[in-house]
């Protein structure tokens, strides 16, 4: 496929809107962070993955429909709005009960548990972001304002600019996972890791209030 000339002079900008809405703090970031300074880089790193996977599910359902069906189904949208707002509370609690009984060892005593936190990690970021309705909402709302209208191949410009997106938002992430276990190691912050699991488990419950409480007819 000839990529079109048109789509090429949009790139700059759509990769400088993009780095600009993946370093915005949210739900993605804080989940990354929280995580590497409370388990270590491969938990953040397997965030990471999953937060990029969902990202990749809704790039998926916005250019296949199932996001637009969202936007015009008020009942669809209500459901997966809750499911993910009730998962979110479940994440902060998780969070607050961890700060309140402290940060557990990093050091995992056998491969195969070292493996199993890796995928726990990994569904977590995953869920966080797939049941995020307004992530889908988003897909549907920014990548078309890069595709020009004579584009004859819009499907598969969207999912190019899907991708685009998600690998320059995993690249972010793991970033953000080895400044966050760089910093992890100062002993000034050897106890940053409970407070940031309070801080992140309060604004998980925001967050969780927040989506809950978004307007079925306002969520585009």
């Amino acid at each position: 496929m000839v990529i079109d000339s048109a789509l090429l002079h949009q790139l700059p900008l759509f990769m400088l809107a993009a780095l600009v809405l993946n370093a915005t703090p949210g739900v993605d970031l804080l989940l990354t962070v929280s995580r590497t300074a409370q388990s270590g880089a491969r938990a953040g790193v397997a965030a990471a993955l999953g937060i990029c996977t969902g990202c990749g599910v809704h790039v998926l359902a916005a250019a296949f429909g199932l996001a637009a069906l969202l936007a015009v189904s008020a009942q669809a949208f209500l459901l997966i709005k809750w499911v993910g707002a009730a998962y979110l509370l479940w994440l902060g609690l998780g969070m607050l009960r961890s700060a309140w009984r402290g940060a557990p060892s990093t050091a995992p005593t056998s491969r195969r548990p070292s493996t199993v936190s890796a995928l726990a990690d990994f569904r977590r970021g995953l869920l966080t972001n797939v049941l995020n309705p307004k992530v889908a909402l988003f897909m549907l709302a920014f990548l078309p304002q890069f595709i020009p209208a004579q584009s004859s191949h819009k499907t598969l410009a969207f999912l190019g600019l899907g991708a685009l997106f998600i690998v320059q938002g995993l690249l972010f992430l793991l970033v953000v996972v080895a400044l966050t276990a760089r910093l992890a190691r100062w002993p000034l912050l050897a106890g940053a890791a409970r407070w940031l699991n309070a801080v992140g488990g309060l604004l998980f419950l925001v967050l969780a209030a927040r989506l809950a409480g978004v307007r079925s007819d306002a969520h585009v």
